[in-house]
């Protein structure tokens, strides 16, 4: 662990010089856009919450209320003072909130329902004397400008020393996809340069299957997410500060992709899995 933080302080200090002073912010959501289709990596945010893309954090802010409550709770119950809580907020989340219509308001609270009801249900209850913690928020600065953060949906466990012994969860509705276990691996990598211990071991936890997939940490994992943070970082000061033209990489994201339109490679892609 000491050689893999000293690594990893070394690596980020040189590439900050390559920034020129610019700031960056490693997270698990710049990685997955960075190591994907680079000319949509490069192109300007249009992201806008919707009841679907909502109803995640809505969710997990029910869970935890659910998980500290005074006494017994419904979802429905704890899906709605989330709502109440959320709106408040200064931020992207709390003014989309407060400014839904009836309609908006009726189907983001549904589907927010639905996911904690999952939750509830099927996930082992969580004794408090296992510490859980959600929406745990985790940061690493080492020298330089960039620094890491991440956001983990519920981490297990107390530390004990130097010894693993924490459990980090990420929550998923939807199909299972390989990238989810590059964003937990990023949350581990995370948590042992903050800390210098590593977490214990990584689960996924998918609600429409109420199924888990779990995998230990290990140092080749550790070396493996770094690596993969560094090119990433890599990737983003040749495109955005050295000059180096964004390479397009097609795939099944295109369907979602703005860019779709006036792609023709993402279009020759689907075009082609379509007719398979």
């Amino acid at each position: 662990v000491d050689g893999i933080v000293s690594a990893a302080t070394e690596a980020v200090a040189a590439l900050s010089e390559r920034l020129g002073g610019e700031r960056l912010w490693v997270s698990k959501s710049r990685l997955s856009a960075v190591h994907g289709c680079e000319v949509k990596y490069l192109a300007p945010d249009d992201f806008a919450w919707n009841p679907a893309t909502a109803a995640g954090f809505v969710a997990h802010k029910a869970i935890e209320l659910a998980q500290y409550w005074r006494g017994e709770t419904d979802p429905l119950a704890a899906v709605d003072e989330a709502l109440a809580r959320l709106a408040d907020q200064a931020d992207s989340r709390g003014a989309y909130i407060a400014g839904l219509r009836d309609a908006e308001w009726a189907e983001l609270r549904g589907r927010a329902v639905e996911r904690t009801t999952k939750f509830m249900q099927d996930f082992p209850p969580l004794p408090n004397t296992a510490q859980p913690v959600f929406e745990a928020s985790a940061k690493w600065q080492p020298p330089g400008t960039i620094e890491f953060s991440g956001k983990a949906d519920l981490v297990v466990g107390k530390p004990n020393g130097r010894e693993s012994r924490l459990l980090i969860v990420d929550l998923k509705s939807g199909a299972r996809s390989f990238h989810h276990r590059d964003d937990l691996r990023f949350y581990a990598l995370l948590q042992t340069l903050r800390h210098s211990v590593p977490p214990r071991r990584l689960v996924t936890y998918y609600l429409d299957y109420a199924d888990a997939e779990a995998e230990d940490v290990s140092e080749g994992l550790l070396e493996a997410a770094l690596a993969r943070a560094l090119a990433g970082i890599e990737r983003h000061i040749e495109i955005t500060v050295e000059g180096r033209p964004a390479v397009n990489r097609p795939g099944f994201a295109c369907r979602w992709c703005p860019l779709r339109a006036e792609c023709p490679e993402g279009k020759g892609f689907l075009d082609e899995h379509d007719e398979e």
